[in-house]
């Protein structure tokens, strides 16, 4: 059974990352997101967190889908490094376990949602959909939890500029300061790309975080932007 595709002219948040070391799971999950309109070349697959941790080494990820059992470690080190790294990234868990601890554990790292690889492949679709839509899709058994935690009641935010434009979410990453400098310089994408030994997509996709941590739409608001805060020189 296949679910509609997206519309044509909607753009899929790329690239996926897919952390998972089974191989008949990451076919399986392959089919699915070539089923939402995904193609070969948006798709990273990594078998283990050092895997993982090299892909995101040397490009950003746009979604990703993680298991929580890999072979050299636990997947909530590399959630929480996710949300660490990029507070709006949207991070599904696909894992076969169940416990309310672990899955309560995943949400608390990072994650964005959680579906059990026992769901069949119209589930897990639709919980990637919901993910790309911005929504936070958990297994129907741990949802009353989750309520009853969220509706406890949360420490009061501290005094002070609750807009601050130095807040944690507008930080950049190494990576993305350095591509900002050569954006400042008036270096083109593909510019970029040849002087960091980059493909002009992973630049691409660089700099479109960068406008998203910045709030702003265009190259010239970036420069103003990053000057005003600081983030490099006048030039």
């Amino acid at each position: 059974m296949d679910l509609p595709l997206p519309a044509k002219d909607a753009a899929l948040p790329a690239p996926v990352l897919v952390v998972e070391d089974e191989p008949l799971l990451q076919q399986r999950l392959r089919g699915i997101l070539r089923q939402l309109g995904y193609g070969d070349d948006a798709l990273v697959f990594a078998a283990s967190l050092a895997q993982a941790y090299a892909v995101l080494a040397e490009q950003p990820v746009a979604l990703v889908l993680v298991d929580l059992q890999l072979p050299d470690g636990s997947g909530l080190a590399l959630i929480e490094h996710l949300r660490g790294d990029d507070p709006g990234l949207r991070i599904l868990v696909v894992s076969a376990w169940s416990s309310e601890d672990l899955i309560l554990s995943a949400l608390r790292a990072g994650a964005t949602g959680y579906v059990l690889k026992q769901r069949d492949d119209v589930e897990v679709m639709l919980s990637i959909r919901s993910v790309l839509r911005g929504g936070a899709p958990i297994d129907p058994f741990i949802a009353r939890r989750i309520l009853e935690l969220l509706a406890a009641p949360r420490p009061a935010p501290s005094s002070g500029l609750s807009e601050s434009p130095t807040m944690p979410d507008a930080m950049l990453s190494a990576r993305e300061t350095e591509i900002l400098r050569l954006v400042v310089d008036g270096l083109s994408n593909r510019e970029i790309a040849e002087r960091l030994h980059l493909s002009r997509y992973t630049v691409e996709t660089h700099v479109k975080r960068i406008y998203r941590k910045l709030a702003v739409s265009s190259r010239t608001m970036a420069v103003r932007e990053a000057r005003a805060r600081g983030m490099v020189g006048e030039g």
